[in-house]
């Protein structure tokens, strides 16, 4: 593998990492299309009639965020348009190691998110390859559903009071808080005041980012321009990758994100480490479809159902062995699903 030294003292990225900061630049520009195919793949409603009624708990009166739809393997009109189309059109990540990223040497998109997708169109469509994947950054996923360009987000996407204004999310797959990641050599200790003068990165839309504006520890986090619609942003970036593309470039001193994410990163270039002995909040991932879509709601919910199944041999253990155990040991199931009374 051939490294080369940037400035900042960080060591460059080969094979999958150095696929991955090309991809991020690409992937942060526009919404992109990584496999083509299905009939009327962007056209009409993909709520459907009736979708503002019976939504998910919305975030005025939001007690427990997590608790999603009961599952049920009906159908309804976005199931049938999903059927109709003959592919599911997922939102993911394409340069997240582990999670969603593109396999330099098969081109293939792969990762355990990527896993999840094709058991969610194999349960739909009877196969597992019937999808057509979009690159999404992260500041695009709540768009990318508003604007029906896919019909759900598995982007490593946290389930929280705020968004369900917004989409509307399956019962959570996946258990990750938020974390420091630096240079090894760096004297920044974790989410503290180690931070106070750093520049920090994060990505827009992120919960990395409402944390830092909660308690920043005196952090550099917040462009001066944030908020007005000019580019050029050093420090909150349109997709997350972006922000170690920067520490590697020297440009930034550290980046705060989910664990999960940068435990990938730092796989990606040991120059780098999570910083801190835990995460200093705890976040639950869900899949995310348009606000109102329950049936497609309701349908992901029956998959991770059969997902979770099996205990050390269920489908969620085997992508967790084979994608994550490595950066995140430890973990012995799936999170339970909460599911809502009424």
């Amino acid at each position: 593998m051939t490294r080369t030294r940037t400035r900042g003292g960080l060591r460059g990225w080969g094979g999958v990492t150095g696929m991955a900061v090309a991809c991020a630049v690409t992937a942060s520009l526009t919404l992109l299309p990584l496999s083509h195919g299905g009939v009327g793949a962007f056209g009409g409603d993909v709520s459907g009639p009736g979708a503002a009624q019976a939504v998910q708990a919305r975030a005025g009166n939001c007690t427990d965020p997590e608790a999603s739809l009961p599952p049920s393997s009906g159908s309804g009109p976005n199931i049938e348009k999903i059927k109709r189309r003959g592919k599911l059109i997922a939102g993911v990540d394409q340069n997240s190691f582990s999670w969603g990223y593109r396999d330099p040497e098969t081109r293939s998109l792969e990762g355990f998110d990527i896993d999840l997708v094709r058991a969610i169109a194999k349960d739909i469509l009877g196969d597992p390859d019937a999808v057509i994947f979009r690159a999404i950054p992260t500041n695009q996923r709540i768009a990318a559903l508003e604007n029906d360009k896919v019909d759900v987000v598995v982007r490593t996407m946290t389930i929280n009071c705020a968004r369900l204004d917004q989409v509307s999310f399956s019962t959570a797959y996946f258990q990750a808080g938020q974390q420091v990641l630096a240079p090894k050599k760096s004297t920044i200790t974790g989410f503290d005041t180690s931070l106070a003068g750093k520049r920090v990165c994060t990505a827009e839309g992120s919960t990395a980012y409402e944390a830092l504006e909660k308690q920043s520890f005196g952090a550099v986090f917040k462009d001066p321009h944030d908020g007005t619609g000019a580019d050029e942003d050093q420090l909150t970036v349109p997709n997350q990758l972006d922000c170690l593309v920067r520490l590697q470039l020297g440009e930034v001193d550290a980046i705060v994100t989910d664990n999960a994410l940068a435990a990938g990163q730092a796989a990606q270039d040991p120059a780098v480490e999570l910083k801190g002995d835990k995460p200093f909040t705890t976040e639950y991932y869900g899949v995310a479809a348009k606000l109102g879509a329950n049936d497609l709601v309701a349908r992901v919910n029956q998959v991770l159902v059969d997902y979770r199944s099996g205990g050390a041999d269920s489908p969620w253990m085997v992508s967790y062995r084979k994608w994550l155990e490595a950066g995140l040991p430890g973990m012995k199931a799936p999170p339970a699903p909460k599911y809502r009374s009424n």
